[in-house]
């Protein structure tokens, strides 16, 4: 990716561009209204609680950037982008969340300090093979009469693989998975002139990507996500190799097992005993016993 490429844009679905999408008021803004499914304008305020990335260890420069905005009532909600399959992801999800949630009171404080948690997932691969669906809402709901039990944790699933063919009438969340999901200028000049919040995030967008700055922290979080890419489809490559050599290796195993098998049972059919065959055959005379055992359970 050379720096003076003139059309050089960044995309939303690197973490680190969409984190410094979420910088620009008016930008979250639309964003947080199109989940709440609200008029973006009726949003009095979303502030920008500051997240350290969370690494599993000091030598992992991969992990997952999010964005904490808590709203005017005080309810909290953290949105993440994903590229890569992660194979938990749901586990990871309701960590955090819970997390978040019980981070909200400190000891003596009261439960009802406790405010609504909204878990927003933007994920660049298919996390429901079942179906078509590209955005799904999951609240706590009765198992037998799904009645809603609290709104006071809520999921929001995004996944942008899934998006249908773009249609003239689309708007609120499908509109913004669009955006999240573009990767061509084009693209997006197209979406801006629909949307006033979208013409705000694509404005930033052209800004964050002629920041020399930025986009060199773009290209190394990009760098990032691509070895890491790479490496663990070499692993799965090299697991893969393995599994085939030790599954051709444990074939080639039962496979002189069973010529040693037919070959006992045939010198135990002309009248040799055991002891004779594991003579012949140079073998143990409990293995002998063994396959003689199985050879006779198989007439």
């Amino acid at each position: 990716m050379g720096i003076n490429n003139d059309n050089f844009i960044m995309l939303p679905t690197v973490d680190f561009c969409f984190k410094e999408l979420m910088k620009n008021p008016k930008v979250r803004k639309g964003f947080v209204g199109a989940i709440l499914g609200k008029d973006p304008k009726i949003i009095r305020k979303t502030i920008l609680v500051p997240t350290d990335l969370q690494k599993e260890s000091e030598d992992d420069k991969l992990g997952i950037l999010d964005v904490l905005v808590e709203l005017d009532d005080g309810a909290k909600m953290n949105m993440e982008m994903q590229v890569p399959y992660f194979e938990f992801w749901t586990n990871r999800v309701l960590f955090y969340m819970g997390k978040v949630y019980v981070g909200q009171i400190k000891k003596g404080d009261d439960y009802d300090r406790l405010r609504k948690c909204i878990h927003v997932s933007i994920l660049d691969f298919v996390h429901f093979p079942q179906d078509q669906r590209c955005y799904r809402k999951i609240v706590f709901c009765d198992a037998e009469t799904g009645a809603q039990y609290t709104d006071l944790l809520e999921l929001h699933i995004l996944e942008l693989r899934k998006l249908p063919a773009q249609d003239q009438n689309e708007d609120g969340i499908i509109r913004w998975m669009r955006f999240l999901g573009g990767k061509k200028r084009e693209e997006f000049e197209d979406m801006a002139k629909k949307d006033e919040y979208i013409e705000a995030a694509y404005d930033e967008l052209k800004k964050l990507s002629l920041d020399e700055q930025k986009r060199l922290e773009y290209e190394l979080r990009e760098k990032a996500i691509r070895d890491h890419n790479s490496l663990m489809k070499s692993a799965q490559r090299l697991g893969q190799k393995r599994g085939e050599e030790i599954g051709e290796k444990r074939g080639e195993k039962r496979g002189e097992r069973l010529a040693l098998k037919r070959l006992v049972g045939k010198k135990m059919e002309k009248g040799m005993s055991q002891d004779e065959i594991a003579e012949l055959l140079e073998l143990e005379p409990d293995v002998v016993k063994e396959l003689a055992d199985e050879w006779v359970r198989e007439q």
